[in-house]
C-alpha cells in the first residue's frame, strides 16, 4: 500500500509544482495572443503561424518526452533536479523567441521550448502520485493541471497588454525570465519522495533494473482502458489547442478587438473558466469515483457532449460579449477531463511505469493535439479564405465545435472498463 507524504510537505510540493506548470503553459501558449502581431511583423501565413504554435514545439516535446520519462522512472533519478533543468531550458528558449527575425529563427526557438518542457509533466505526475494517497490522486493531479488554464490566462493578460505597450518581443522576454530564477530555487523548495524516505515501503535505495522503453510501452498498452483514454485525450487536445489559438484570432478579425481587449476577454473565457473546470473535474472524480470508479470519467464524457452545440452557437454569435458568454460554459466542461484522465493513467499501471504512462499520453496529446491542431486549423483557414474572407477562421471553428462528441464517446467507453482494470492493478 502507498502512503501519502506529510501534509505540510505535500502542500508545498503541489503549490510549487503548480507554479512550475503555470510557467510551462505561460511560455508555451503566449504565442496565441501574440500570433497576429508576429504574423504582421514577420510576414507569416496562417499555415506558418499554425506550424509555430504546433509542430515546431510539439514534435520534439512528444518524441523526447518518452525517453526522458523513462529516465524519471529510475529509482536513482532525482525528479526535482530533472524538472529544474527542464525549466531553465524552456524559459531561456522563450526569451530567445523574442529575438527572432524570421520564421526559421522563431521555429528553432520554439523547438527549444519543446525540448525543455518535455522533462516537466511526466516527472511531476510521477512525483505527485508517489506523494499523495490514491483516493486523492485525481484532485491532486487536477490541482497541478490548473497550471494549464492559469498559465493560459496569464499569457493572455500579459501578452495582450505588454504587446500593446512595448511589442510582442518584450512580452516573450518578460514571461521567460521568471522561470530561470525559479529553477535555481527549485532544489531548495522540493524533495523527491522516493529519495528522502517519504514513501512507505521504499527504504531500499535501489529496486530491480528498469525494463527497456519498448517493453514498458508494450505493458502499458495491455490496458484497454488506457488505450481508450489515450484516444480521448489526444482528440480533446487536438480540439483544445486548435480552438485555443484561433478563437483569439476570431475575436481580433471578426469582432475588431485589440490584443489587450482579447487578452482580457480571453483570460475570463479561456482562463478563469478553465481553472474552474479543471478543479471541478478533479473534485467530481474523487467525489463520485468513490461511489463507483466508472464515474471518475462521467463528467468528461457528459460534459464534452453538452459543450459541443453551445460552443457552435458561441462561434456564430455576431456580438463579442454574447460569443464570450456562450464559449465560457463549454470551456468549463471541456477542461474537466485533465485530473480524471491522468489520475486513471497513474492507477492503470504499476508505479515503476507511471512517468512513462503519462509521457505516452502526453505524446499523443502533443503530437496529435498541439502538433496538428493549430496547424490544421490554420491550413484550413487559408484554404477557405478565398470563399470566406476574414470569416474563414469562424468557418473552421464551426466544424471543430461538433467534433467534441468524439472524445466524449471515448471517455464513456473507457469509463466502462475502469472498475475491472483498476481492481486488477490495485
Amino acid at each position: 500500500m502507498e502512503q501519502a507524504a506529510p501534509k505540510s510537505s505535500l502542500r508545498l510540493t503541489l503549490w510549487v509544482l503548480l507554479v512550475v506548470y503555470i510557467l510551462n503553459f505561460l511560455d508555451r501558449q503566449i504565442l496565441n495572443i501574440l500570433a497576429e502581431p508576429i504574423k504582421g511583423e514577420l510576414g507569416l501565413s496562417d499555415t506558418q503561424l499554425g506550424l509555430l504554435a504546433g509542430p515546431a514545439f510539439a514534435v520534439f516535446y512528444a518524441v523526447l518526452g518518452i525517453p526522458i520519462a523513462r529516465y524519471a522512472d529510475r529509482r536513482s533519478t532525482n525528479r526535482v533536479s530533472l524538472i529544474s533543468v527542464s525549466l531553465v531550458i524552456w524559459s531561456g528558449m522563450t526569451v530567445l523567441c523574442g529575438f527572432a527575425q524570421n520564421f526559421w529563427h522563431m521555429a528553432l526557438a520554439r523547438i527549444g521550448v519543446g525540448v525543455g518542457e518535455a522533462g516537466c509533466t511526466p516527472a511531476a505526475h510521477s512525483l505527485i502520485s508517489d506523494a499523495v494517497a490514491p483516493e486523492k490522486r485525481a484532485s491532486a493531479i487536477a490541482f497541478y493541471g490548473m497550471g494549464v488554464p492559469i498559465g493560459t490566462l496569464l499569457g493572455l493578460l500579459i501578452g495582450g497588454v505588454v504587446n500593446d505597450i512595448w511589442g510582442w518581443r518584450a512580452a516573450l522576454m518578460l514571461v521567460g525570465a521568471p522561470g530561470i530564477l525559479l529553477a535555481m530555487l527549485l532544489p531548495f523548495l522540493l524533495r523527491d519522495p522516493r529519495r528522502f524516505g517519504l514513501m512507505k515501503g521504499d527504504s531500499a535505495p535501489e529496486g530491480p533494473p528498469p525494463i527497456p522503453v519498448g517493453e514498458a510501452i508494450a505493458e502499458i498498452f495491455t490496458s484497454r482502458a488506457y488505450v481508450l483514454l489515450l484516444v480521448a485525450a489526444s482528440v480533446a487536445a487536438f480540439l483544445s489547442y486548435g480552438k485555443g489559438l484561433w478563437t483569439l484570432s476570431l475575436f481580433i478579425r471578426s469582432h475588431g478587438m485589440t490584443t489587450t481587449e482579447v487578452g482580457l476577454i480571453g483570460s475570463i473565457v479561456l482562463g478563469i473558466s478553465g481553472v474552474f473546470g479543471t478543479w471541478l473535474g478533479g473534485w467530481a472524480a474523487d467525489r463520485f469515483g468513490s461511489i463507483n470508479r466508472r464515474h471518475i470519467l462521467t463528467l468528461p464524457a457528459v460534459g464534452m457532449a453538452i459543450a459541443a452545440p453551445i460552443q457552435f452557437l458561441g462561434y456564430g454569435a455576431p456580438i463579442w460579449w454574447v460569443a464570450g458568454l456562450l464559449i465560457l460554459v463549454p470551456t468549463i466542461l471541456n477542461a474537466a477531463y485533465y485530473g480524471p484522465a491522468y489520475a486513471c493513467v497513474q492507477g492503470l499501471v504499476r508505479k515503476e511505469l507511471r512517468a512513462v504512462a503519462a509521457s505516452v499520453m502526453l505524446f499523443g496529446q502533443n503530437l496529435i493535439g498541439l502538433g496538428l491542431g493549430p496547424f490544421i486549423f490554420g491550413a484550413l483557414s487559408d484554404w477557405l479564405e478565398p470563399m470566406a474572407g476574414t470569416e474563414s477562421v469562424r468557418w473552421v471553428l464551426f466544424g471543430a465545435a461538433w467534433l467534441g462528441f468524439i472524445p466524449a464517446f471515448f471517455f464513456w467507453r473507457a469509463s466502462l472498463r475502469l472498475n475491472a482494470e483498476l481492481d486488477q492493478k490495485g
